[in-house]
């Protein structure tokens, strides 16, 4: 399938309601999934992470122990995918969930946008949100938490 066809198939999806499109020709099959589905060029974009610097090693190791963070109580969510976090559906509107609010698996608490779609993220456990660990517009890896319920 020609590349211009398919990035206008891209687009299509991208800017409607439509969630799936499949197009079979002679060519080939194309399936294209919005919201919600892994999609292969997130592996990839994960890859592109800067690597950490080599240690160097400059005499004895120091004496102090590294200060270990306690783990948070509670349940937490993480994000299913690469991108960028947003707390509201657009910019100005209300976040959808804040700290102290009473949340029910199933329900919208942040919205992620990868490769120029948004992406309703869902809580995956009922509770009260009682810490939000990313803020609005940051970007965000796969698994990165982003609220603690409990």
């Amino acid at each position: 399938m020609d590349l211009r066809k398919l990035k206008t198939l891209i687009d299509l999806v991208s800017d409607s309601n439509i969630s799936e499109l499949e197009i079979t020709e002679a060519e080939g099959k194309v399936r294209i999934v919005k919201a919600g589905v892994a999609v292969a060029p997130a592996p990839t974009m994960m890859m592109m992470a800067p690597a950490p610097a080599p240690a160097v090693a400059a005499g004895p190791a120091p004496a102090a122990a590294p200060a270990v963070e306690p783990e948070p109580s509670g349940h937490i969510v993480k994000s299913p995918m690469v991108g960028t976090f947003y707390r509201a559906s657009s910019p100005g509107a209300k976040a959808l969930v804040d700290i102290g609010q009473p949340i029910k698996a199933g329900e919208s608490i942040c919205i992620i946008e990868a490769m120029k779609i948004m992406n309703e993220i869902e809580s995956d456990f009922s509770g009260t949100v009682t810490q939000v660990l990313v803020e609005n517009g940051q970007a965000v890896e796969f698994g990165q938490p982003l609220f603690i319920v409990e």
